[in-house]
């Protein structure tokens, strides 16, 4: 699409249905828009990857462990993976708006204008997400492992690589998974699911929170699961909320039927009987 078509679809306007290719055309565009501010931000983030891998190493450096590497490229790929993650953290609210752009054809008027919300929100939580793992979670394992292996005689001798996975990955995960009631909001908005069909399976969706905090969390202690499992379902019941507040509007089956056989309904021929 075009810059003046996109403006227009921002702005409200309706367009034509687009065909399947514009569809993979315009995924295409999106994902090139999404690429470049995220160079944009390795570069920005280049020049405070030291301070990062330096906070990131802090449990480790809290138990006397140093980070080794054990090939000679090892180091500068950590730092240039540590540089590419930080920089799509900075460019994750010009990612989201063209994740927004490329749903908003989807969406009436009236919900198109939630994009600024969707954008500021969905950076916060991802943030938040990722600072919760960094904080809370990734200190909290990297003790209980550790020191799990001393306390079985072993001596740690852990590669910047791998530590720095473990870290990334966490971090990048628990940022998806606070973008849950942004996810919810989006598909009660196209009417994919609804917040009765919500409420009325809460159960399952507690039971599918522990599953993915067993399988995110490094350890298997109950505390470390339920740290991750506590905000899901905090996440899940604000997404719950705002599928009410912004969902589609379901019209009651009384109303439709009676705005149904009012259109069934001819209009009634002038004129008397004979």
């Amino acid at each position: 699409m075009s810059d003046a078509e996109d403006a227009n679809v921002i702005a409200g306007h309706d367009d034509a249905k687009m065909s399947f290719f514009d569809h993979l055309a315009e995924l295409r565009t999106r994902i090139i828009w999404s690429l470049i501010p995220s160079a944009v931000g390795l570069g920005i983030a280049l020049y405070f990857t030291p301070a990062i891998m330096k906070f990131i190493s802090r449990p480790l450096a809290k138990m006397n462990t140093k980070l080794v590497f054990t090939t000679p490229t090892e180091a500068f790929w950590t730092y240039m993976k540590v540089a590419m993650i930080t920089g799509l953290f900075i460019a994750m609210p010009v990612v989201l708006w063209n994740v927004w752009a490329f749903v908003a054809p989807g969406l009436h008027k009236h919900e198109r204008k939630y994009a600024a919300p969707f954008v500021i929100v969905g950076s916060l939580l991802f943030l938040l997400g990722g600072s919760f793992a960094l904080l809370v979670i990734v200190p909290y394992a990297s003790n209980f492992l550790v020191s799990f292996g001393q306390d079985q005689g072993l001596q740690p001798m852990i590669s910047v690589a791998s530590y720095t996975d473990f870290v990334v990955k966490f971090t990048l995960a628990f940022g998806v998974v606070f973008e849950m009631p942004v996810v919810i909001t989006l598909l009660s908005m196209i009417g994919v699911v609804t917040p009765q069909f919500l409420s009325k399976n809460r159960k399952y969706a507690i039971l599918i929170n522990f599953i993915i905090a067993a399988v995110l969390t490094p350890t298997p202690d109950v505390v470390n699961q339920s740290l991750m499992a506590g905000p899901l379902c905090i996440l899940y019941e604000l997404g719950i909320i705002s599928a009410r507040i912004f969902g589609k509007k379901v019209r009651k089956p009384a109303a439709a039927a009676a705005e149904a056989a009012e259109v069934a309904t001819p209009p009634a021929e002038g004129g008397g009987t004979a």
